[in-house]
């Protein structure tokens, strides 16, 4: 995903003209730069990262889709890029997460920088160093090309220092815009800027008055005595929508995306940016993921699907394929929707050699493996493995699944067909956890019956060699009978399925017998003419 393709002037054409929205994405920042070197030497992409919890799913989204519109950019740009990946842990801590031990510990340092608080966990020097050290190691999993910026060491180390100076000669006007969006009671109190209490070291909300914008100096009450104190090098932070901004300035930020729940905080910061000479980055903003009920996903809810699960019951490139899909459009998050996130990828994958250059464009696959997509072909879908280890049951094993793919596909191992074995451990914790408890086969109608006896007797019939093909034409043409009353030929697929796979929809038939063994299949069919009576 992250090492860059070298850009050939045809791949160059088509890039700038391809309509896949990374390259829509990469065309705003060619024209933002146009056509010059930036005068910090690069293009900068950037995403954050609000370090109080550990990395999700959503931090892996993010990351993932701007690295792609970074990639873009590449193919169309000579321009040297960065992404950083931007941890906000001087922010205070709000309130003690769930999940973590060491509760009231961490109550007794409510309000104050997550790199002022002890690690809960005991194994770093902060609690952000915890959290930081566990999003890089996930960064770094999944081998994204960044680097880490925090944003105590920016502050502390006089990084952002005229970026805050600038802060306080426009206070007034910064005020101006973010007063109009608060309410009355926390417009009374309100300061872009929060001194970090030289007496308690919380960050304190408190309303403050500019001394000297050059200087540093504030004037504000801290435990019920009037001050003055510096914010540069690491006296003061400031509230996150004018951090944001002025972080984009300081840095110089070219590109960042964000959900569409920050559309409102977008337009702020942008204004706020604007005041202190500099200008808003581009960037998408995404819509936000669902739940299997179509509700907003919410931590404190639970309702969401972790990164963890994803990759228990699917692929790596399953998950970045369903992240690039629409991002402007609200998905659902959930279980069900992997089988068909990972058979979809391996449809586009499929089909990608075989494309012209402005099709491999807008091919997701493209975007996934950053033009190196993988030549190797699935012998089976998972689709058709979620059917064989369903009827093989909840105690199925990896060698019994690698047992009947061998008398399928030719040369079938873990060692020919490695991809595959991820995706058999996938399905078996996938049928073991979701499918097996709730399997249940209906029986068959009297029409539905002797059409099974038909295939039964036309199975025993076939040769030990019999192909997926010659299978799946008989199991045709018995649904086509007008003699077993099938009004269409899905209605006997379904049939099919639900009698003897426990499930409403399915593969190929011709190709599960095949794969499970026509006397497999045939016993199959026996269990489900008992249940008929």
């Amino acid at each position: 995903m992250t090492v860059a393709t070298v850009s050939t002037p045809e791949l160059r054409e088509a890039a700038l003209a391809s309509k896949a929205w990374p390259f829509e994405e990469a065309r705003k920042v060619v024209k933002r730069l146009g056509g010059t070197v930036p005068e910090k030497g690069y293009a900068l992409f950037e995403t954050g990262y609000g370090p109080s919890g550990l990395p999700h799913i959503g931090t892996f989204n993010e990351v993932l889709r701007t690295t792609m519109v970074r990639r873009a950019f590449e193919a169309m740009s000579d321009v040297p890029t960065r992404l950083i990946a931007f941890s906000d842990d001087m922010d205070g801590l709000r309130k003690v997460p769930d999940n973590v031990p060491n509760q009231a510990m961490l109550r007794g340092h409510l309000g104050k920088p997550l790199t002022a608080i002890p690690d809960p966990f005991g194994k770093f020097e902060s609690f952000a160093h915890h959290n930081n050290a566990m999003l890089r190691e996930f960064l770094d999993r999944f081998g994204f090309d960044y680097e880490f910026r925090s944003s105590t060491e920016q502050y502390r180390s006089g990084a952002f220092d005229d970026a805050l100076r600038g802060v306080l000669r426009h206070y007034q006007a910064i005020m101006d815009i973010m007063l109009p969006t608060l309410r009355a009671e926390r417009a009374a109190t309100y300061s872009p800027v929060l001194p970090v209490s030289p007496k308690s070291g919380i960050v304190l909300q408190v309303p403050v008055e500019v001394v000297d914008a050059e200087k540093g100096l504030i004037r504000f009450e801290d435990e019920g005595e009037t001050i003055e104190h510096c914010i540069l090098s690491g006296g003061a932070k400031l509230q996150w929508k004018v951090d944001w901004a002025m972080r984009w300035v300081a840095l110089g930020v070219d590109y960042e995306m964000y959900g569409k729940d920050l559309t409102d905080s977008g337009v702020q910061s942008g204004k706020i940016a604007q005041v202190l000479g500099g200008r808003k980055p581009e960037g998408l903003i995404y819509e936000l993921f669902l739940d299997a009920k179509g509700e907003k996903i919410s931590k404190s809810k639970g309702n969401g699907l972790s990164l963890e699960e994803w990759l228990t019951y699917g692929s790596e490139e399953s998950l970045a394929f369903y992240a690039y899909r629409e991002p402007k459009s609200a998905k659902q998050l959930h279980i069900g929707v992997i089988p068909r996130a990972v058979d979809e990828y391996e449809q586009f994958r499929g089909n990608y050699a075989g494309q012209p250059l402005d099709k491999k464009l807008g091919n997701p696959v493209h975007h996934i493996h950053n033009g190196a997509v993988p030549a190797e072909a699935l012998p089976v879908s998972y689709g058709l493995l979620l059917n064989l280890v369903g009827v093989m049951g909840a105690d199925a094993t990896a060698d019994q699944v690698w047992a009947y793919l061998a008398n399928y596909v030719p040369n079938a191992s873990s060692d020919t067909y490695p991809q595959l074995a991820g995706l058999v451990g996938n399905a078996l914790a996938y049928n073991r956890d979701f499918i097996a408890p709730t399997l249940k086969r209906r029986a068959p109608d009297e029409n539905e019956a002797a059409a099974l006896r038909e295939l039964d007797a036309q199975l025993a019939a076939l040769p030990d060699d019999a192909s997926a093909e010659e299978i799946q034409n008989i199991v045709y043409t018995i649904g086509k009978d007008p003699h077993y009353g099938f009004e269409q030929l899905r209605d006997w697929f379904k049939a099919l399925y639900q009698t003897l796979l426990g499930a409403d929809q399915g593969p190929r038939m011709g190709s599960f017998i095949a794969l499970y063994g026509v006397e497999n299949s045939r016993r199959l069919i026996a269990q489900a003419l008992d249940k008929a009576g």
